[in-house]
């Protein structure tokens, strides 16, 4: 009799959160939005491309900036942009695939500015190469940079958030951290371990009660920063090479809103679905006709190890 109970409680559960989503789907992010005027956001990776976006879009949000990258001049490009929109900003230039290094500047952040609200993992790497064409120095540093990274950028900041029940983790995974592509075995298995890493730790959240520190994981397809230039897609107009401050406002309404998991173009939604319901040959003559395999055959990016 107690398991029947246990599972009317869960299917109802299920049935409410579900209705739930459908409904607040249906609001405008300017209802649901919560207000981070006045906190401190950490981004990764701020020196170009998405990070320096984000920067701007924080600063939009009247947020004082901590920024990290291991280009200096980037970095310093970025904050001095920041500064025209009257916002408070630090810059520290850390190496993310060096442990020692991460717990330096978080150290430094701590004793110089204080509590970090938001922390945005955005720093990423790729190489682009068929798995056994790769160095092994470069796969070592693809997973340096792009999940290994992580874990020491959490358990820097994710206590205070834990000790104050108030904070928000973001992690800049990839639609490939969801799917294998041909190409891209260290990217993929990089964010693959970004993506589990994510949802791990909003589960320990949700065990200890947590329910003031939020996770959001991001998973777009190829945005058009550079750093995955010569990449095609065969279908652009159902699946689309993201237009950088379109991912941006995405991502941004995604942290206020406190979703989960944000995946862009919304039509992956359906083709991750597929991947979970369909047989694996399916999935394979699916891949091979929208040409998955195919889209780094042109690869250029914006030099050996492009950052995000």
């Amino acid at each position: 009799m107690k398991i029947v109970v246990e599972t009317m409680v869960v299917l109802f559960k299920v049935l409410y959160y579900w209705l739930e989503a459908i409904v607040l789907a249906c609001l405008p992010s300017s209802v649901r939005g919560k207000d981070i005027s006045g906190e401190t956001a950490l981004i990764t990776g701020a020196g170009s491309g998405i990070g320096r976006l984000l920067a701007k879009r924080f600063a939009d949000q009247g947020c004082r900036l901590i920024l990290w990258d291991i280009n200096t001049a980037g970095n310093e490009a970025t904050a001095k942009e920041m500064r025209k929109r009257g916002v408070t900003v630090r810059t520290y230039t850390v190496d993310l695939s060096n442990r020692e290094d991460i717990y330096k500047a978080a150290e430094k952040v701590r004793t110089e500015v204080g509590q970090v609200d938001v922390l945005v993992n955005n720093a990423g790497i790729v190489t682009g190469r068929k798995f056994l064409d790769c160095p092994d120095s470069l796969i070592q540093k693809t997973m340096e940079v792009n999940s290994v990274a992580h874990f020491w950028t959490v358990k820097a900041f994710l206590p205070t958030m834990i000790q104050r029940n108030h904070g928000h983790i973001v992690t800049l995974a990839s639609s490939a951290g969801l799917v294998g592509v041909s190409g891209l075995a260290d990217y993929c298995a990089s964010k693959y371990a970004a993506v589990g890493f994510d949802e791990s730790i909003r589960f320990e959240l949700e065990k200890l009660g947590k329910d003031g520190v939020h996770t959001t994981v991001v998973c777009p397809f190829l945005i058009n920063t550079g750093m995955f230039d010569g990449c095609i897609a065969k279908f652009p107009l159902l699946l689309p090479i993201l237009d950088p401050d379109y991912a941006v406002d995405s991502i941004m309404t995604a942290i206020l809103i406190n979703q989960e998991i944000i995946v862009l173009p919304k039509s992956l939604y359906l083709v991750f679905a597929l991947k979970g319901i369909l047989p694996t040959k399916c999935s394979h003559i699916l891949s091979n006709f929208f040409e998955v395999s195919n889209c780094m055959d042109d690869f250029k990016g914006r030099g050996e190890k492009k950052t995000q």
